[in-house]
């Protein structure tokens, strides 16, 4: 096992890793930014390494930096976590000609499912369910009408190398074909240096949900069931829950067979999520996350595992200490998660919390780095906090979760709570019937509305200053 795990990642998730290390006796070291010197991560680590200055390129994206801060202080392997650095397979392979261990899939893994075409190709011939589209990269506006036309109208033109919706276009006839072809793969080469972009059928209003799996150097793969992500603000994840109101046992047996049997044929090893949509009671993959993921402690909730622990276990070569018969889900859980911006125009909104209080309680998780008197720089991701709950039942999570929104109080900054509890008092999401379409059109009403009372209340102030 480990002796010292050095955690290139900042904030809550850094924070999460040391949590893991500490109760299995291991040492941690944090890496940081001039920006997060006082950090609660730098604070609780058993060392700490500065790597650069507030930009990220030069901090947690310098690979250089953070290698060199594994090697000044002894450490033996590397967690990600996740963004910056969890899925670069040229950072994973100059950990370990280093000699470093790092706590993720193999590096070939990483490269496969990093590029969407690759990935695509490779669920495929892997048995997964694919989106009717392109079988690579589309070459030619003629090529893109080509296919368009034989897989039916709207389509969905999307950058191989993209994410977060750049380089993303929807199409619905074949003049609207050409125009988006060329315009997503501008923004793709713009966004990721890649124009190059790929196709497929656009579903109506599927719902958003990935499986999560465990995989470990000796052939073991299982799943941990799935999660519902399909509350999405431009393609961004706001709130995710378990097990999903769309599936029965039978479908989350199934699809997790599917994916167990994929990522075996593959050997794919630790923790990774496949990614679906899924509309009129078929899956069809998107793509893999080769890292943990940011919900992953609903998952935790649900099943009583600790996949950090895990991860770092099957890193050091240990096979899975269960199978899949061992598996089992206790009731639900929910995740909000909690964001320094304005929750009507998402502004960001970083700077210093003059107050706080988190929520607690049976069966409520809180997953920050923050604390009263701290800082919140505005050189990264606007996530600061995660807030999750688990209950018995559906009912019972989000009551749970609507009295936690209630107590928690971050003072000095705006965060997304509002947004939260607003969301969770429709009665679309009191009953589970929500898509990957919901929240936007939600938002677009709240704003509309908002703007209508604030001409209204303009209108009457005029009227009064006549009268």
């Amino acid at each position: 096992m480990f002796e010292k795990i050095l955690i290139a990642n900042r904030g809550e998730i850094a924070l999460r890793i040391q949590r893991a290390c500490r109760e299995m006796g291991i040492k941690s070291v944090a890496v940081h930014s001039t920006a997060d010197s006082e950090a609660m991560h730098v604070r609780l680590a058993d060392e700490s390494v500065c790597i650069g200055p507030p930009s990220a390129r030069e901090s947690y994206l310098n690979k250089a930096a953070v290698i060199s801060a594994a090697t000044i202080t002894h450490a033996d392997a590397i967690h990600p976590g996740y963004g910056f650095l969890s899925e670069n397979a040229e950072f994973a392979e100059m950990v370990a000609d280093h000699g470093i261990a790092f706590i993720g899939p193999d590096p070939k893994h990483l490269r496969t499912m990093g590029d969407k075409v690759t990935a695509k190709k490779t669920a495929k011939e892997a048995g997964i369910p694919c989106v009717p589209g392109s079988d690579g990269a589309v070459e030619s506006v003629d090529m893109a009408v080509e296919i368009a036309d034989s897989i039916g109208y709207p389509v969905l033109i999307k950058a191989t190398a993209g994410g977060g919706g750049r380089g993303m276009k929807v199409a619905k006839s074949r003049d609207e074909v050409r125009e988006a072809f060329m315009t997503a793969g501008t923004e793709a080469k713009a966004a990721f240096g890649n124009g190059e972009v790929y196709m497929e059928k656009y579903l109506g209003r599927p719902r958003h949900i990935e499986i999560q799996v465990l995989g470990d150097k000796h052939g073991n793969v299982v799943h941990l069931g799935e999660r519902d992500c399909s509350l999405q603000r431009r393609h961004q994840k706001i709130f995710e829950e378990t097990p999903s109101p769309a599936l029965n046992a039978g479908q989350r047996d199934e699809i997790g067979e599917i994916v167990c049997k994929a990522m075996r044929k593959i050997g794919y090893d630790n923790a990774g999520t496949v990614e679906f949509l899924y509309e009129d009671g078929k899956f069809y993959f998107i793509e893999m996350n080769t890292r943990l993921q940011v919900e992953h402690p609903v998952t935790e909730m649900v099943t009583g595992l600790d996949l950090v622990r895990e991860q770092i276990r099957v890193a050091a070569g240990l096979e899975l200490g269960f199978s899949q018969k061992d598996v089992t889900f206790e009731g639900c859980s929910m995740e909000c998660r909690i964001n320094a911006e304005n929750p009507r125009t998402f502004a960001p909104s970083p700077g210093l919390i003059t107050g706080y209080h988190a929520p607690g309680g049976r069966r409520v998780r809180v997953d920050s780095g923050l604390f009263s008197g701290f800082k919140i720089p505005p050189n990264y991701d606007s996530l600061i906090a995660k807030l999750i709950v688990q209950g018995s039942t559906r009912q019972e999570c989000v009551m749970r979760m609507r009295r936690a929104l209630h107590e928690y109080v971050i003072d000095g900054i705006e965060t997304s709570i509002p947004l939260h509890m607003a969301v969770l008092n429709e009665p679309a999401i009191m009953d589970g019937n929500y898509d990957i379409r919901w929240l936007e059109e939600f938002i677009d009403r709240q704003q509309k509305q908002a703007a209508a009372e604030e001409k209204l209340a303009k209108n009457e102030e005029k009227l009064a200053k006549k009268k």
